[in-house]
């Protein structure tokens, strides 16, 4: 779980650009320049979920089963699909470049996954703060899942989509939100690796 989003963007952001990008990070480099995959298995939909129990409802009690983690999977290549629809006419993750959904395919389990549990809005508001708005589930099966797309769809259709880019420094296959407009990479660490693949390959050229 190290590549949530809350420790490596600022904490302003809303819930629903959190939730989508750090669903999309559990695929991630693994450092040997390959691709890791946090829910690989059930235990790591599990820890995932109880990452986030913040944003997601009873996560502290949540198990995963088989079901569960093919639903989140399929939601995520979905996501996946339009986060690189989204960055065009950029490239998308190198995760991503071969393994795309169909535009329909990926808009059809969107919209499916978030009509599987129905929200309603719950009104928060703690001293000295502003009243806020979040939309809270009703207990069902699919109510993670349809959480998730739902905050996929939030984002997707918000002003935050604009500011999304895919990582192209070497071995990252990350999605990002650019937070200044000279940002080429997600973090300092991306961007020292490119920056020595390029001097490196300079020096290839001029020999």
């Amino acid at each position: 779980m190290r590549d949530l989003i809350n420790s490596d963007i600022n904490s302003d952001i809303n819930r629903d650009t959190r939730l989508a990008l750090d669903l999309a990070l559990t695929v991630r480099h693994d450092g040997d320049g390959g691709i890791a995959d946090d829910l690989a298995e059930t235990a790591g939909l599990t820890t995932w979920v109880r990452a986030h129990r913040d944003t997601l409802p009873d996560a502290d009690g949540f198990v995963a089963d088989e079901a569960a983690l093919n639903a989140v999977r399929e939601l995520r290549a979905a996501v996946r699909t339009l986060f690189a629809r989204a960055v065009r006419p950029g490239e998308p993750s190198p995760a991503d470049a071969a393994r795309l959904l169909p535009l329909a395919e990926a808009l059809r389990r969107l919209n499916a996954a978030a009509a599987r549990t129905p929200t309603v809005p719950v009104l928060d508001w703690a001293d000295d703060t502003e009243p806020v708005v979040r939309h809270q589930g009703v207990r069902g099966e699919g109510e993670v899942v349809a959480v998730l797309a739902q905050a996929a769809v939030a984002f997707l259709a918000g002003a935050d989509r604009e500011r999304l880019r895919a990582c192209h420094a070497p071995r990252c296959v990350r999605y990002f939100l650019k937070e200044h407009p000279r940002q080429e990479w997600c973090k300092p660490a991306c961007g020292n690796r490119a920056r020595v693949a390029r001097h490196h390959e300079r020096h290839k050229q001029a020999s």
